[in-house]
């Protein structure tokens, strides 16, 4: 206790606290050493020495006043301590005197630590930490199907039928429990305060995998979970119950209208409980068998519609790889059963096969393309902080060289080396340390775009203030200090002490040293690197909207109808639909409008085919229907190759007719001409459909090239086979189609009967987000790149200003001489061009080096494509020649009697 004691004495008296060492204050320190020095002085006086001899040995006995002091500050404080902090406020004085220079380096650090820091927190929630409530994470999996495409290449999918999850309940052994969830866009709401919003249709045991007990009320049971109906209960989550409900417990045994079902909420999750949920944050979750139940009676005794994802915790005592070869076996006994041939080659080599994959979506194997791009700009972030801190180095370097001789009169009085680098340290921290507040007070003003930018949803509440980004924020400060101050600070060592005591402010001269050099072609190789990353997305781009779809989506407007339970006969939706074609039709500027069941980019319908010769069609690929009116082909703007399209007289009862897409009818005839062929849709024995026309190939899923297959039916002859689709109708336009949504959707609702309701959108909105990982590569690789850019060019010039400025009196006697003033110019630009061109260079060297690694995030284009390079090097180049001829002209007005003078 004594001890501890004495310790917080020390601390406290360190800091400057008054009343725990009276004797800490200087002044009070000094007073008292000075009277026992004057007590000594006067006795020795009074021993017979001269005034001057007796003060000298006083002096000789306490060892100097100065050294007194310091010595009895070391026993009542702990003198480190008081050395870092007055070296601080001596770092703020002089951060002070010189605004400018302070808001450059701060400005410089706190972009580069902000942009890094909201990165961090970024990945960090889509790739290391596991979802919020979740229990024993390292056992517990998303279970991936993966199977081998006609094509011979890998398919894998994170979503499968309920009726295969029953499957999965009822056949493996390795997983204790298995539970379903599917996050899904409902009309939430009555009347006019619908909207759509997301909620979760899970399955009752899937709170069991969390820590999560309910803040309100309960969740529901396995008794309210079981098909075909289950019960229409909801549990709200905590955010929408504070914001729509205000908090209040009276919400239980409220009804909820979410789609077609109105449910009753029976409790609210407890706060950031959002499940599994890959970034989106459902308002409510429902029993999966209601939500399935409101969507379509067989989904599940039947395997056509996908819609769910697995969620299964591993048993203690098995392994990922016997998981995998027990859910392989699963799935197999499932795909059997789909094919109503129990003992067909169960476990054939080469089948379908089921994977205990991450439960993190994007550490899976499915990773979205935006999710590999923010993985990349994460790198890219690193690389401007190394950019700022070569810049800033650049900078303390040059500030240096003006402290050089305040540097050598502190080690002429008696400071150490290690003392002085403490002091430079520690303005390098001080620095660091504001810069790396203010670039995460930018991150947190910032972080809500990047769900945005990258068209992965990401829940950024609270990301930038939880302890992992925080501490990841203090690590890069003291990182930054090291890497920033460093250098300067050891090189500030260097140097003739005689010399640089002798020589005046301009005398010292100026000789950029190797360090300064270096750092100056760092930036600039890393700017291209950046640059040429920008320009390949850039191209990128260009190339992926040049792409023939085999539709124009620029014109179109795509309409989506919610009846919300209005009861309608089969006939008398089909009147809905064709009065709703029929006012589009009407309006102004509108030129073309047509039903549709399947939207390119959202969703697509799926139904069983069968072709004489081949057997399991289904292995050979997706085979994706679309019905539409006569107009369907002109609306769209799809080309009919061969044959004919839909024709008015293909009605309900005229015979079964189809158009199918050119890769459909090569992969089901080959080189047989498809017009007359006959395939069967929905079962085998059903009448058979004939192919009439051959249409372009459209892309529905994505801009690769993987082969996609489509066929078209005369929306009549659907409904005959199917039953009324829903409503989805696309919408051609003359103008702006942002123009006309507005008022298409004000005429089309009036036709809505009851509570029904009809959405309007451009159709572009809807390709947009496929886009996002090709446009959010160029927009952030050019937007880091660009400043990346302008920080080199800060530091370049920063650097030539002060060469120009300790070179006045050379510069003039040059002129004195006779020099001419476009000599002196390129004596000065010369030198910067030289590290310009160099730094170009080795930059692309670099970005070539890279390239096989940004290859798979591009869209055909070479990552060696020499137009960006040259054009990035230009670039560069002429930046860097602006960044220089300020300081040159500044050389070249020199005045030689101003010059010769200076000092």
């Amino acid at each position: 206790m004594r001890r501890l004691r004495a310790l917080a004495i020390r601390l406290a008296g360190s800091l400057g606290f008054r009343g725990t060492r009276p004797e800490a204050s200087d002044a009070e320190l000094r007073s008292e050493l000075e009277s026992h020095i004057a007590m000594q002085t006067a006795d020795y006086i009074s021993r017979g020495m001269s005034p001057d001899d007796a003060r000298r040995q006083a002096l000789l006995d306490s060892g100097g006043v100065a050294r007194a002091a310091e010595d009895i500050r070391s026993v009542y404080g702990f003198l480190w301590l008081e050395n870092v902090l007055a070296d601080v406020r001596y770092a703020i004085r002089g951060l002070v005197a010189r605004p400018l220079f302070t808001a450059v380096v701060i400005g410089t650090l706190a972009f580069g630590v902000g942009v890094n820091v909201v990165m961090f927190g970024y990945l960090d929630r889509l790739f290391l930490r596991p979802p919020k409530y979740l229990v024993k994470p390292e056992t517990v999996h998303r279970i991936y199907l993966e199977r081998t495409a006609s094509d011979g290449r890998k398919r894998i999918a994170n979503r499968t039928e309920y009726g295969r999850y029953l499957d999965f309940l009822r056949w493996n052994r390795s997983m204790a429990e298995i539970a379903a969830f599917a996050y899904r866009r409902a009309a939430v709401g009555d009347g006019e305060q619908a909207r759509e919003m997301d909620i979760a249709a899970i399955s009752a045991n899937f709170f069991g995998f969390f820590n999560a007990p309910p803040a309100l009320g309960r969740y529901f049971t396995t008794e309210e979970d079981t098909p075909p109906a289950g019960e229409p209960v909801a549990v709200l989550s905590y955010s929408h119950w504070r914001s729509d409900y205000a908090g209040s417990r009276d919400v239980l045994g409220a009804a909820l209208r979410i789609g077609t079902v109105r449910y009753t909420i029976i409790g609210v999750t407890p706060p950031g409980f959002h499940g599994i949920a890959d970034g989106v944050r459902p308002i409510a979750f429902v029993p999966a068998t209601t939500y399935g139940a409101s969507m379509r009676t067989s989904y599940y005794n039947r395997y056509s519609w996908t819609y769910v994802g697995m969620l299964g915790r591993r048993k203690p005592e098995v392994s990922v790889a016997a998981a995998n070869a027990d859910l392989t076996h699963a799935l197999r006994l499932s795909w059997n059963a789909e094919l109503g041939t129990p003992d067909a080659g169960t476990d054939k080599p080469g089948g379908p096969t089921a994977i205990a994959g991450p439960v993190l979506l994007d550490r899976g194997p499915q990773a979205r393309p935006a999710t590999r791009v923010a993985i990349w700009i994460g790198g890219v972030a690193f690389i401007v902080l190394l950019v700022a801190c070569a810049n800033v180095a650049n900078l303390l370097l040059a500030r240096a060289v003006r402290r050089r001789r305040e540097m050598a009169v502190r080690r002429a009085i008696g400071g150490t080396p290690r003392r002085l680098l403490q002091q430079l340290l520690t303005e390098s921290i001080v620095l660091a340390t504001i810069g790396s507040a203010a670039g995460v007070l930018g991150a947190w003003a910032a972080a809500g775009a990047l769900p945005r930018i990258f068209a992965v949803p990401q829940d950024v509440d609270g990301m930038l203030t939880d302890p992992r980004t925080l501490g990841f924020a203090a690590g890069l400060a003291i990182l930054t200090a090291l890497l920033a101050g460093l250098v300067p600070a050891l090189q500030s060592r260097a140097g003739d002490l005689a010399g640089s005591l002798k020589a005046g402010y301009r005398e010292a001269g100026y000789r950029r040293s190797r360090t300064s050099t270096g750092l100056l072609l760092a930036q600039t190789a890393m700017c291209v690197a950046l640059l040429v990353g920008a320009g390949l997305f850039i191209r990128s781009v260009d190339e992926l909207r040049s792409v023939r779809l085999g539709y124009d989506p620029e014109r179109l407007l795509y309409v989506r109808g919610e009846l919300r339970g209005t009861k309608l006969s089969d006939s008398e939706e089909v009147a809905l639909m064709q009065r709703l074609v029929t006012e589009a039709r009407r309006i102004p500027g509108v030129t073309g409008a047509t039903t549709a069941i399947s939207v390119p980019f959202s969703g697509g319908e799926v139904q069983d085919l069968h072709v004489a010769g081949v057997d399991s069609i289904h292995t050979l690929g997706r085979f994706e229907l679309q019905a539409g009116t006569p107009e369907y082909f002109r609306t769209m703007g799809t080309r009919v190759l061969r044959g004919r399209g839909i024709s008015a007289e293909d009605g309900a009862r005229t015979p079964r007719v189809a158009l199918v897409s050119e890769a459909m009818a090569a992969v089901l005839w080959g080189a047989e001409d498809a017009l007359g062929k006959c395939f069967r849709i929905d079962a085998e024995r059903a009448p058979c459909t004939t192919v009439v026309g051959v249409a372009e190939n459209i892309r529905t899923r994505g801009f690769g090239s993987d082969a996609e297959f489509h066929y078209y039916l005369p929306l009549p002859q659907y409904v005959e086979i199917f039953g009324p689709p829903g409503i989805e109708m696309f919408v051609r336009v003359d103008g702006e189609p942002a123009l006309l949504a507005g008022p298409l959707q004000a005429m089309l609702q009036r036709q809505m009967p009851g509570a029904s309701y009809v959405s309007v959108a451009p159709f572009q909105d809807v390709i947009e987000p496929a886009m996002q990982p090709w446009t959010a590569g160029a927009r952030m690789f050019l937007t880091l790149g660009g400043l990346a850019l302008v920080l080199a060019a800060i530091g370049l010039y920063a650097v030539f200003a002060f060469a120009v400025a300790h070179r006045t009196q050379e510069i003039g006697i040059r002129i004195a001489l006779g020099a001419h003033t476009t000599s002196v110019l390129w004596l000065v630009l010369d030198e910067g061009l030289r590290i310009a061109v160099a730094g170009v260079l080795i930059g692309t060297v670099v970005a070539l080096a890279a390239s096989s690694g940004i290859s798979g995030l591009l869209f055909e284009v070479s990552p060696r494509d020499p137009a960006v390079y040259g054009i990035v090097a230009a670039t560069l180049i002429i930046v860097s020649a602006v960044a220089c001829v300020i300081p040159a002209l500044r050389a070249a007005r020199v005045h030689p009697a101003v010059a010769l003078r200076s000092d």
